[in-house]
């Protein structure tokens, strides 16, 4: 049997690897030449534009956990909130899981914490109304742009993304679904005790009052997805792309779903989405990988923030991870 260091070097070697053969793929299919012209001749306006609404995006999906951790009355200062985010971040695209920014969030704010399951929901919630939205505003881009498009093989992924977001909400809120599948940890007690219990703070939502903040924090996602597709719209500005904002509506959302295939931070498998997708509209593939790559040095470059952020609290030894004792709530700090 492979021990976990092992397994982890291996993971990491085929996200890497299937990223590396996707990108060397695209590019093989790609006027390199044409390209490269296209983006010296980038209006750096717009590129700064894009940059500065790609950090209101941040904004807008940290103010989404503030919500949920609220609404699950997670006892956690909302500096340790703001850091374990950007810790995230850093996370998602430099460790070598394809859900190391998850765990990076989970290991620092359960240390110490009496409420783990609780912070565990959080997370997951957190995660799955950024999937929800993701799904909302691909299918209503969908319908309203489906005159656009006239394309009908686009309905298979924003179907099953559909199905994967029900399935996943009818096993979380339903304890007796959720009871079976949890039957798989029977030989960890200890485990599935906490997974249980994990169910009955998401469980919390379920009550009128919690559910107007899971609905408040769908909404907030619905707009930050909106905005994330704005983004690609100013980029696409910048490299003189003349594109309707309903293309990037329906293409962006499944973009984002592509890539979370296992992977170095979606690289590789969201650059081939987005070519066979804005292939579609007669966008050159060499231009949608430009329009993808432009995002992922946004997402590098606020990423290594939250690197920085993460040594420099841990070197100092200033991050105080949970004080249950203390009664402070989130947004307190």
């Amino acid at each position: 049997m492979l021990n976990e260091k092992t397994k982890t070097i291996l993971s990491f070697m085929l996200r890497f690897g299937l990223s590396i053969g996707l990108l060397m793929y695209v590019f093989s299919k790609i006027d390199l030449a044409q390209t490269g012209e296209v983006l010296k001749s980038a209006d750096p306006l717009y590129i700064i534009l894009a940059a500065v609404v790609f950090l209101v995006v941040n904004g807008i999906l940290l103010f989404r956990w503030f919500i949920i951790t609220k609404a699950l009355d997670l006892s956690v200062t909302g500096k340790n909130i703001t850091l374990h985010y950007f810790y995230g971040l850093f996370g998602n695209l430099f460790l070598p899981t394809a859900i190391g920014g998850d765990l990076l969030k989970a290991f620092g704010l359960c240390k110490n914490s009496a409420q783990k399951p609780r912070v565990v929901a959080s997370i997951l919630l957190d995660r799955l109304s950024g999937f929800a939205s993701i799904v909302i505003v691909a299918v209503l881009a969908f319908v309203f742009g489906y005159k656009y498009i006239n394309d009908n093989s686009l309905l298979v992924p924003i179907a099953l993304m559909g199905a994967g977001s029900l399935m996943i909400v009818v096993i979380l809120f339903n304890e007796s679904v959720y009871s079976f599948f949890c039957q798989v940890f029977n030989r960890f007690p200890r485990f599935k005790n906490s997974l249980m219990t994990m169910h009955y703070d998401i469980a919390l939502l379920k009550e009128s009052h919690k559910s107007r903040e899971g609905g408040k924090a769908i909404l907030i996602s619905c707009v930050s997805q909106m905005i994330f597709a704005f983004s690609y719209y100013l980029v696409a500005k910048a490299l003189h792309q003349d594109i309707a904002m309903i293309y990037f509506l329906i293409f962006v959302p499944i973009i984002c779903v592509v890539s979370m295939v296992p992977s170095i931070g979606g690289l590789g498998v969201r650059e081939v989405g987005a070519a066979y997708l804005f292939g579609k509209i007669g966008i050159e593939s060499g231009i949608a990988v430009s329009l993808t790559l432009i995002n992922f040095l946004f997402m590098v470059a606020i990423g290594l923030v939250g690197g920085v952020l993460y040594v420099t609290t841990l070197s100092t030894g200033r991050v105080q991870h949970h004080l249950p004792d203390a009664g402070i709530k989130t947004g307190q700090a």
